[in-house]
């Protein structure tokens, strides 16, 4: 719990390392030299232990400095936390900012190693998203940047290495990023190189080290182009289990795809909704669920010829495991079979605000029965009839075969009255 509102004596200093204490200014030499109590790591505490009366090392066990701290706070000492970088950009200084309060503590920024970074590179970065992979796998967020950027800065730990990472696109097929590894920034042993995704596995590198991917065109081999309205034919699928090309294009208008959604393809079939549906979710994440462990296989061949990154694959009996997935801001059924309704009900108890539900089906029965089941959950809804035909040749001409027609379904929660 924070300390009292008028805060202590002396604030709490919290001083930014930047990359060494070359990086230091005057002013933070002065909050330094003038400390009771340093805290800090043992790399930065070496180059300051003689100088001041008392160290603290800090370990994985934040509760236990957040307390070192406060004890020191009651004893009227002057406290500074040397942290890497600047305390602010994904360092503890949040950390110690909500368990100390904010009136305890005075920030020193410095520079950051993503700001360090793109300076050895001599790049401007003000676009660039960063992903922080520190204590823990984060796998979406790291597949979120790659559908939306073509350079992305990622803190990495032990765990998640520049190793991890290079398995992590090779894994998705992700070939036409160059890892670049800047190790120990700002020490005598710091070393910038640049991997494939493929080799960087063999490579070993010293911590602390952090990774700029860079999209390479033209570096990870011919991949087919996407575009949305994809020919059947560019996709692994069963045969006519596959939302054509002309309904794939309406229902990926009905679903408003935009930035940094979660859809939901549920009953993925071989997964070319969720794909195309990539092109519309700058930031986006897509879960694609499937029941079938060849489409299965499938949705993870064609995920991976065009280089989907952030689409993930889930194998389940829906209704089944519908509650482990992340909070939708779209969902698509294209698929239900016998559990359709029970599906929908469920897919309708997790929407409560503006989100969209769209459901295909060919058969009139589904089609009443999904128009009940969403008027039932308080849902406004509008059905479009698609029904196309394509050209075929017959003797010196061609002639137009109808396909069947699908309904698309469309369901949203009814706004309270007034709005």
């Amino acid at each position: 719990m924070p300390t009292s509102q008028t805060g202590p004596a002396q604030p709490v200093a919290i001083i930014g390392m930047g990359m060494s204490p070359g990086d230091l200014t005057a002013v933070h030499r002065d909050v330094i030299a003038a400390a009771d109590l340093l805290v800090g790591g043992r790399r930065h505490l070496a180059f300051f232990r003689d100088r001041v009366p008392e160290t603290y090392t800090v370990t994985a066990d934040l509760k236990q400095l957040a307390e070192v701290i406060r004890e020191g706070i009651r004893k009227d000492k002057r406290i500074v936390v040397l942290a890497s970088g600047d305390p602010l950009y994904f360092g503890i200084g949040s950390y110690l900012a909500r368990n100390l309060g904010r009136e305890n503590i005075r920030f020193y920024p410095n520079i950051t190693s993503v700001a360090a970074a793109f300076a050895r590179i001599g790049e401007p970065w003000q676009d660039v998203p960063v992903v922080s992979l520190h204590g823990r796998r984060q796998e979406d967020r790291l597949a979120r940047a790659l559908g939306q950027a073509k350079r992305i800065a990622v803190f990495t730990d032990p765990a998640c290495s520049p190793q991890w990472v290079g398995d992590f696109l090779s894994r998705r097929q992700v070939l036409d990023f160059r890892i670049g590894v800047f190790e120990c920034m700002g020490t005598d042993e710091e070393r910038v190189s640049w991997h494939r995704p493929e080799t960087i596995g063999k490579q070993d590198f010293n911590s602390p080290n952090m990774v700029i991917l860079k999209r390479m065109p033209g570096e990870g081999g011919e991949r087919p182009g996407l575009h949305l309205g994809m020919p059947e034919s560019a996709y692994a699928h069963e045969q006519g289990l596959i939302t054509k090309a002309e309904v794939r294009a309406v229902t990926l208008a009905r679903l408003e795809l935009g930035p940094r959604q979660v859809l939901w393809d549920l009953g993925a079939g071989s997964g070319a909704v969720a794909i195309e549906a990539s092109l519309l979710m700058p930031g986006g994440r897509i879960v694609a669920v499937e029941k079938n462990p060849n489409r299965i296989e499938q949705i993870r061949t064609n995920r991976d010829r065009f280089g989907v990154a952030n689409l993930d694959v889930v194998e389940t009996v829906l209704p089944d495991g519908l509650g482990d997935l992340p909070d939708p801001d779209r969902v698509f059924i294209g698929g239900g079979g016998k559990a359709l309704i029970e599906i929908i009900a469920k897919v309708c108890r997790r929407l409560t605000g503006e989100e969209v539900l769209v459901v295909n089906t060919v058969l009139l029965d589904n089609l009443h029965d999904t128009v009940r089941c969403l008027r039932s959950n308080a849902m406004d809804i509008d059905v479009v009839q698609v029904q196309a035909s394509r050209s075929q040749p017959l003797a010196d001409s061609e002639r137009m075969q109808a396909m069947n027609p699908v309904w698309i379904i469309r369901g949203r929660k009814k706004r309270p009255d007034g709005e």
